[in-house]
């Protein structure tokens, strides 16, 4: 899942365990250290997934991440979030290794606070593909995450955000929208939910772009061909480990390519029936520490 554009509350930090995290030198192979359990990377989304309601990391979820790092695992994070509105929680939780953004957009290395990669958009091409979108459905209100460790967050005239404390800019002129590059576009329409809007959209420029629903009010037209599956398999190939390696933890359809890749995809109870439709395994939600009650139960063997 992504927040997209909804500015929300910042984690509080927990005097719970910190987990260790994926660095960027190889993890090491499968070996009785990492015997009782079966995966070297766990790949966790944030939002509705990692994150609770609140937006903090329950002090359970956060030990059993502890524990399968000491088990000779890593945890990745793998977030529609760009790095700017990710950051925080990174702090939050000790990261200091390999994160995936931006719906696999940037692969930012949280010690070193530099990106390793980063895909930006065809701004031309983005503004084609909306361009066409509006033919068919109407007009739509736009905004915009901005490429870079400092990108903000572009919201355009009539686009609907959430009181919150992330930063965002707020602009008149939709031409500050285009000023800059840009990792993705954010669309709403007036009238159609998300899931039609995404349909809508992607049976009119799916060959130009790629769209995806990314969360409540959050339909994002990404670089064709982008998806959170492409960050972590080049994440994952810095860190030595494979698809075969990874079981990875989602709730929202830009989760299903992840899933797809990786050995195993778990669901939350809270998660889109689309991604439930392709999970390998549901668990509980991630108020009920979904990802905790899977990570438990592989230690055990």
């Amino acid at each position: 899942m992504s927040t997209g554009p909804e500015p929300a509350s910042s984690p509080t930090p927990s005097s719970s365990a910190r987990s260790s995290v994926a660095g960027s030198s190889a993890v090491p192979a499968t070996g009785s250290s990492a015997a009782s359990f079966p995966y070297r990377l766990v790949a966790t989304d944030l939002d509705g997934t990692l994150l609770r309601e609140d937006f903090t990391v329950s002090g359970r979820t956060r030990e059993a991440l502890a524990a399968i790092t000491a088990a000779g695992a890593a945890h990745i994070i793998v977030t529609g979030r760009g790095v700017p509105w990710t950051q925080h929680i990174l702090d939050d939780l000790g990261y200091e290794g390999l994160a995936v953004c931006g719906q696999g957009a940037q692969v930012y290395h949280a010690g070193e606070r530099r990106l390793l990669t980063s895909v930006t958009l065809d701004r031309q091409l983005a503004r084609l593909a909306i361009a066409k979108t509006e033919a068919e459905t109407g007009p739509l209100a736009l905004a915009a995450s901005r490429d870079g460790l400092d990108g903000a967050v572009v919201i355009g005239p009539g686009y609907q955000v959430l009181d919150g404390e992330l930063p965002a800019l707020f602009v008149d002129d939709l031409a500050e929208l285009w000023a800059e590059p840009l990792n993705k576009v954010y669309i709403q329409h007036p009238e159609l939910d998300d899931d039609a809007l995404a349909r809508a959209a992607r049976a009119t420029v799916g060959g130009l772009v790629d769209v995806v629903m990314a969360g409540a009010g959050v339909v994002e037209i990404l670089p064709l061909g982008l998806n959170k599956a492409t960050g972590l398999s080049l994440a994952a190939r810095r860190l030595g480990v494979t698809a075969a390696d990874t079981i990875a933890f989602g709730d929202m359809p830009n989760d299903i390519p992840m899933f797809a890749w990786a050995r195993h995809g778990v669901a939350m109870a809270n998660a889109h029936e689309e991604l439930k439709a392709v999970a390998d395994e549901i668990t509980a939600s991630n108020e009920d520490d979904g990802i905790a009650v899977v990570l438990e139960k592989l230690l055990l063997g």
